[in-house]
Formats: structure tokens, C-alpha cells, sequence
């Protein structure tokens, strides 16, 4: 068997392994690249493979854009094969593909307006809405912890992975052609959650299997305790709104947005925070906060005992309200604070809450904060980073007047703490291929586990490489 790093190979984004196996081809995911715009749409844009001849199947862990946001361009290409997930992961991936469709159409109308013709992208966007949603049909829902046929010889099942609603890793079993009589057994972590998380249960332990590829996001660092990070948004809210500014929060709209609001919920409920407006400003927070309600299934205890049970929605109270209009969205820039706006994109590298930046950034009664993961070379990355004093936000050069924070503890990605353990209590794995982080992130847990078990090999492959098993 061979095993192909397509994509979050060095790198946290745009994840897409290839296993070759038994005559057939396999994709564990195929995901967007993020990160410097320019580069992003080169590597988005090629494959090195044909997707109509030489894919036989997708197998994807869950909903995130980094996993899947290249399966319409799949189907452009020809793919008609099955793509095995959740179904909650089936719902998402309707929600966020639609939206992906619609911002490479509208990436497109901008550039044409605003770039020279010989600076603009030749094939048109990467792919859009009609393609987008046709892909669909292509998602078969599967449950937990139950055995499906993925090619003749191959099998697979997924685990609760603990990361978002839907999240899975994957048991790939493997009947190969040189006659062993027991199946050889291949494991992918997809991205691996923690433990205490809100809203969904904690992670499985990966079953016994020979190879793991895994995820090495933050395999070189502890986040802050995720029971702090409720007290901790108290904090910069109060703080914020004593100044009468607002707190602009670039928040996923899968998974970070609901756990923001979650919290805000409880402490509403609590009186520990003041009556002031929360807007999410997402019509695709909106539309990923409907799945969420469809699948209770995904949800841990807590959740039940706090919410379900008294018969109150986890993710709206009286201090909410989700916009939809982009008049709703102009209009938050010339109401006065204090208030809350939550909105996308995660990194802020496009959406809503890069013209609230740029209306908001340089008012030192403000608030940036961040939640979530920012990669390299994203506008993100630089609000948070300290020695960065100035940023630009539609060509504009802005000073960072506003205070700008980062609260680590929402991260859904494993630790140090966290990945250590799990790779460790994996019966019988021979094989660590580490995979999904960047290299200052992913050398020194190399490091931990080849001098902690010394029978694991362990590598981490450069794109387009291939490793034989």
C-alpha cells in the first residue's frame, strides 16, 4: 500500500491523503488551502491527480473547510464517487459548500473590477454555487462505530473525534492482496478534539492499527484549561463594555461561533454579564447553528443538563440576534457600543468581520479578540501577534489602536497533552505519520514519541511524497 500527503503535508491546511491500495484509490479528505491569498489559489487549484480517473472513493472526517472544501472542485472535474461522513457531517458539508460556492463567485466579481487583466486568475473561480451543491449528491451518511464497504477488499468505520459536531477519525481495514489472513489496520485521527470541550462528547480512543496518520496542530504546545475560557470572555466583556466600545470576534461559523454563544448563554443565565447586544453577523452561522440543532445526537451531557432538559435552546436567548442582510451588517458600524459582533471569516481573511476591522481596529475603546486557530500569514495571525503595530485591511494601512487578545483555551484541536497519550495507548501501531502542523509544532512531538517508544517510526512527509506501507 502506498499513502500519497496531497495536502497538510508541513502544513495545517488544505488536508488530502491518498492511499492506494489493492489496484483502487482512496482520499482520506480534500480540503481547502488557507493562508496568503495568492499562494492559496495556486495550490487550491491544482491536483495532482485525476479526480474522474484516478479517485475511487472519499472518505472525509468532518466539515471543516480545510477538509472539505475541495470536493466541488472533485466533482468539476469529473469525480462521481462516494464521499462516506457523518451525517451530521453531511448536513454541514451541504451548509458550508453552498457558501464556499457563492465566495469564490464573489472573489471573482471583485478581482475582475479591481486587478488588471494580466494579474487575473485564467480558469475563473475555483468552482461555484451550481457545482457546489451538485457535489452533494454525492455524501453518504454513515454512523459511528459501524463497519461500511469503502472498495472491494476495503472497509472502514469512523469515531467520535470530539473536534466539531460530526467530527470523526477514521479505522481503515484493509483485506490486501498478499494473503495475510488478518486485515492489515490504518488509522487517521482527521482532527483530533479534547476532553471538556462544550457541546459535544470528548474523543475515542483510536483502536488497535498498524499506521496512523495523524494530526500535529499543536503537538508542541498546552492550551490554556477550557474551564477558564468562559471566566476569561467575562473579563474582556466587562472590560469592553465599561469602555463603551464594542468586541469584534472573528469566530468559525462551524463549531467556534456555538461555543461562544454557549458561554455567553451561561453567563447571561448568571447574571455575570451587563444586558448588552450580541449580534452574530453570519447568515452562514446562522444556517451551521440550524444543524447543529438537528443533532443532538453529537451532544454530551452538559449540554442536556443545562439546556435540554428545561426545554431551552442552547444557542439563542433574548441578547442575540443573527443578521442575515449585508444592510444589517453596514449598519452595525455607525451604531455606538457597547455590543458584541461575531462574524466571519475565522482568520480574517474575507467575510463580514474584515469591514468591521476596518471600521473598528483604530477606536482604543475596542476589543479584537481571537478564538481560534490563526494560520501564517493571515490577517489574523497579525492582529494578535504584539510586535505588529500595523495592518493592512483592503489596502488600507491601519493602526492596531483597538486591544487586540487571544484566548487559546476554545481551541477544538488536541495538545501536546492530549496527542502524547492518545498516540501511546494505540495497541500494535508500528507506524506514525504526523501530518496537519507546521514544522516547530510537529518536530518536537516527533521527538517525544520516537524517544518514548522507540518500536514507533515515525515520519512527517513533504508534499506529493510517497510513503510505502
Amino acid at each position: 500500500m502506498k499513502i500519497i500527503h496531497h495536502g497538510a503535508a508541513r502544513e495545517v491546511t488544505g488536508s488530502c491523503h491518498e492511499l492506494q491500495v489493492n489496484g483502487k484509490c482512496i482520499l482520506l479528505d480534500c480540503g481547502l488551502f488557507q493562508g496568503h491569498r495568492k499562494e492559496a489559489v495556486e495550490k487550491n487549484a491544482f491536483l495532482s491527480f485525476d479526480p474522474a480517473k484516478d479517485i475511487d472513493a472519499v472518505i472525509l472526517s468532518h466539515a471543516h473547510m480545510d477538509h472539505v472544501g475541495r470536493i466541488p472542485l472533485l466533482w468539476k472535474r469529473g469525480y462521481r464517487g462516494p464521499v462516506h461522513c457523518t451525517y451530521a457531517t453531511k448536513d454541514l458539508a451541504e451548509v458550508m459548500l453552498a457558501d464556499s460556492g457563492y465566495i469564490q463567485e464573489k472573489d471573482e466579481e471583485y478581482f475582475c473590477k479591481k486587478l488588471p487583466e494580466e494579474m487575473l486568475p485564467c480558469d475563473g473561480p475555483l468552482y461555484n454555487q451550481v457545482e457546489a451543491i451538485a457535489c452533494g449528491e454525492l455524501f453518504e451518511g454513515k454512523n459511528y462505530r459501524e463497519w461500511f464497504d469503502v472498495v472491494p477488499g476495503v472497509r472502514a468505520k469512523f469515531l467520535d473525534a470530539g473536534h466539531i459536531i460530526g467530527a470523526a477519525m477514521v479505522v481503515i481495514e484493509i483485506q490486501e492482496e498478499r494473503g495475510d489472513t488478518m486485515p492489515f489496520r490504518l488509522g487517521f485521527s482527521g482532527d483530533l478534539g479534547r476532553n471538556t470541550l462544550p457541546i459535544i462528547r470528548d474523543p475515542e480512543p483510536m483502536e488497535p492499527v498498524e499506521v496512523l496518520i495523524c494530526e500535529s496542530t499543536y503537538g508542541n504546545r498546552r492550551h490554556e484549561d477550557i474551564r477558564t475560557a468562559k471566566d476569561k470572555l467575562k473579563e474582556v466583556l466587562l472590560r469592553t463594555a465599561k469602555r463603551g466600545g464594542k468586541l469584534f470576534i472573528p469566530a468559525f461559523s462551524l463549531e467556534r461561533t456555538q461555543e461562544i454563544i454557549y458561554d455567553l448563554h451561561l453567563l447571561w443565565d448568571a447574571k455575570e454579564i451587563p444586558a448588552i447586544p450580541i449580534i452574530v453577523d453570519s447568515p452562514l452561522a446562522s444556517k451551521v447553528t440550524e444543524v447543529f440543532m438537528k443533532h443532538p445526537e453529537c451532544y454530551d451531557k452538559e449540554i442536556y443538563e443545562k439546556f435540554l432538559k428545561r426545554a431551552h435552546q442552547p444557542f439563542q436567548f433574548s441578547l442575540v440576534r443573527y443578521t442575515e442582510s449585508t444592510e444589517e451588517s453596514k449598519e452595525l458600524n455607525g451604531k455606538p457600543g457597547p455590543m458584541v459582533i461575531m462574524a466571519g471569516s475565522g482568520m480574517c481573511e474575507a467575510g463580514r468581520i474584515r469591514h468591521h476591522l476596518f471600521n473598528g481596529i483604530e477606536d482604543p475603546k475596542n476589543t479584537v479578540l481571537a478564538v481560534g486557530y490563526m494560520a501564517e500569514g493571515t490577517l489574523g495571525r497579525q492582529i494578535i501577534e504584539k510586535n505588529v503595530t500595523e495592518v493592512r485591511i483592503f489596502n488600507k494601512m491601519l493602526r492596531k489602536r483597538a486591544e487586540c487578545l487571544y484566548i487559546n483555551a476554545y481551541s477544538g484541536h488536541a495538545d501536546m497533552n492530549d496527542l502524547d497519550p492518545y498516540v501511546e495507548q494505540i495497541d500494535g501501531l508500528k507506524k506514525l505519520i504526523l501530518v496537519h502542523g507546521e514544522q516547530y509544532q510537529m518536530e518536537p512531538f516527533a521527538e517525544r514519541i520516537r524517544v518514548a517508544n522507540p518500536g514507533i517510526e515515525v515520519l512527517m512527509p513533504e508534499r506529493d511524497k510517497e510513503i510505502v506501507v
